[in-house]
């Protein structure tokens, strides 16, 4: 995948290095693409190669079986390709500030205006290009999935970008419109990917059905699991401010109560030992009151509710795998599952 992306992701680069020097969030997405470490910039594609592989060809599609390579239609690794190169280009997009909100040590204004515009342009392109190779693909049903899935990252971003800050309150949402959220913004391009490479294949209705409740329940899991982060680490003294719209905060909302949790948060004053230099500063900018925050939301049901959910999730997603037959493909996606579900 690296290798079908490097011609579009090193014309982006050469731009990019302009930007070295400045606090704009592109440049933590291109060492993304460089590290691809602690952003998993390349799983959703992986996954649509394995589970082609996974299932195989289809009995009524005999006549294309000479078009395949290790098990995987060349179709389908174009979709794998497609997945990754939108998946990348809302990533990019995303790394656009708001300059009214910018101070001086992030960097020049103009240089910061012109990464605004390389995000802008740089998505499209990439864009652009997975419509391109999407048409080729010359499959109306697929072409129907992924742009249903381009315009369900739409609208789940949308909502995101609907507050001022990932660290500001939702409205009072329960876990369930949560799940409908995180859907849209982080399931449902790798879901119905997963689906659109079974169709491919001309695969059943039911084939493609499991290969979606994988997608779907796996992204599902590996969102919870990196929404947990902040609460289960091992190292005490590591304070990672943590989104107060993520799962173990919704579902501690929904144990202590709407009304309960907003005294919560402003019943927390800023403790002298904590060193906090402005103590009359608002929550969601203080360090020492996201650590008591943080610290009561472990004492709570949400955490271990949080938990629970990841690994419920995970129990589908290898449900469904159990329609695959068993396959060295097959056992790489259940470990896939058995990674984001495993908490120390």
């Amino acid at each position: 995948l690296r290798c079908l992306l490097s011609d579009e992701l090193s014309n982006i680069a050469m731009q990019v290095r302009k930007l070295v020097g400045t606090k704009h969030p592109l440049l933590d997405t291109a060492r993304g693409f460089v590290y691809d470490s602690r952003n998993n910039l390349q799983m959703r594609g992986l996954v649509v190669l394995l589970i082609s592989k996974a299932a195989g060809p289809s009995t009524a599609e005999l006549s294309f079986q000479h078009d395949m390579v290790s098990g995987i239609y060349s179709s389908q690794r174009s979709l794998a390709e497609i997945t990754e190169l939108i998946h990348t280009a809302f990533l990019v997009h995303r790394g656009i500030v708001n300059i009214g909100e910018l101070k001086s040590c992030d960097g020049p204004l103009k240089d910061m205006r012109f990464g605004n515009k390389m995000a802008v342009l740089s998505g499209d392109f990439l864009l652009a290009n997975a419509c391109t190779s999407l048409a080729q693909l010359q499959n109306t049903k697929v072409v129907e999935l992924i742009s249903s899935a381009i315009g369900d990252l739409v609208q789940g971003i949308y909502y995101e970008n609907s507050k001022s800050s990932e660290n500001c309150l939702t409205d009072d949402i329960g876990i369930s419109r949560w799940k409908e959220q995180v859907f849209l913004s982080h399931s449902a391009l790798l879901a119905k990917s997963c689906q659109a490479a079974m169709e491919l294949a001309k695969h059943s209705a039911e084939i493609q059905d499991m290969a979606f409740q994988y997608g779907k329940h796996m992204s599902m899991s590996h969102k919870l699991h990196s929404d947990l982060q902040p609460f289960v680490k091992e190292s005490s003294s590591d304070t990672v401010a943590f989104s107060l719209n993520s799962a173990p905060a919704i579902l501690h909302q929904e144990f202590r109560g709407r009304e309960a949790w907003l005294k919560q948060i402003r019943e927390k004053p800023c403790a002298p030992r904590d060193n906090c230099a402005r103590p009359k500063r608002p929550p969601h900018r203080c360090a020492c009151v996201f650590q008591q925050l943080q610290e009561a939301i472990k004492a709570g049901k949400g955490v271990t509710s949080a938990i629970d959910l990841c690994r419920c999730h995970g129990n589908r997603a290898l449900a469904a795998l159990e329609r695959f037959p068993p396959s060295e493909a097959r056992d790489a996606l259940a470990n896939i599952v058995y990674a984001v579900t495993r908490f120390p």
